[in-house]
């Protein structure tokens, strides 16, 4: 990854490297030694796309829950 921590890159710039290194694997340029690397970076991106999601889920229902809760008149 980039210079800024996981945590500052975007959900779609996760997506976007992780489909590069699945293309990668795909390519004519795969590497046997380079591989496991590779592997381990893309797993390390799924995990935090994962997180990611999660917590824009939950944001998601708290503010559900905000707009669904009754208002004092």
């Amino acid at each position: 990854m980039s210079e800024k921590s996981k945590s500052d890159v975007s959900v779609q710039s996760k997506l976007t490297e992780l489909s590069d290194l699945v293309a990668w694997f795909q390519g004519g340029s795969f590497k046997l030694e380079d591989a496991l690397e590779k592997f381990k970076q893309a797993e390390a991106l799924a995990d935090a796309v994962e997180k990611d999601l999660t917590k824009l889920k939950n944001d998601i229902k708290i503010v559900a829950k905000k707009f669904d809760a009754p208002k004092a008149e």
